[in-house]
C-alpha cells in the first residue's frame, strides 16, 4: 500500500524529496540514499522505489541490491550502507521513543501509549523521524495532527 502524507504533499506529485515510505524502505534494507542520488533518478525510477515491495526478507534484499545498482547506474559510485536495527523503535507499539514524547511535549502534547500503539509502523516511523534533533522539525506538529494525536 502506497500512503503519502499530507505534510508531504507540497513535493509527492514530482516526489522532487524522499518521501516517508521510502525513507522507511531505506532503513529497513540498509542503505543510506542522499538527496543528490535522489534527483539523479528520472520519475520512474522514483516511483519504483515508492512501489517496490520491502517487507518480507526475500524482498529486503531484491530492494537493496536494486537500488544500489541504480545508484552506481545514475551517479558512478555506491550508496553507503547503513545498519540496520533489529528491533527498530517504529515496530515497537508498546514503547514512545523519548524524542518523539519530548517533541510532543514542546508542541503541548502528551502522547499516551495507547495513542502510540495505534499508529501504524510507517506513521511511527516518521513521527520518530521528525522528532530527531538536527531534523528540519516543521512537519512534526502537522504530523500530530493528520494522525489525529492532537
Amino acid at each position: 500500500m502506497t500512503e503519502f502524507f499530507q505534510f508531504e504533499e507540497d513535493f509527492v506529485e514530482s516526489l522532487r524529496c524522499i518521501p516517508m515510505q521510502v525513507r522507511l524502505k531505506l532503513d529497513t534494507c540498509g542503505v543510506k540514499l542522499k538527496l543528490p542520488h535522489w534527483h539523479k533518478f528520472n520519475q520512474e525510477e522514483r516511483q519504483a522505489l515508492v512501489d517496490r515491495p520491502c517487507t518480507t526478507p526475500a524482498d529486503i534484499q531484491t530492494y537493496r541490491d536494486w537500488l544500489h545498482d541504480l545508484v552506481v547506474q545514475s551517479t558512478g559510485t555506491p550508496a553507503s550502507d547503513l545498519p540496520v536495527e533489529e528491533n527498530p523503535a517504529w515496530m515497537d507499539e508498546k514503547t514512545v521513543p523519548a524524542s518523539v514524547q519530548e517533541k510532543a511535549e514542546e508542541c503541548g502534547v502528551n502522547l499516551l501509549p495507547a495513542q502510540w500503539a495505534s499508529l501504524t509502523p510507517l506513521r511511527r516511523f516518521a513521527l520518530i523521524k521528525l522528532s530527531r534533533s538536527g531534523h528540519e522539525n516543521n512537519n512534526f506538529l502537522p504530523a500530530l495532527k493528520e494522525f489525529n494525536l492532537v
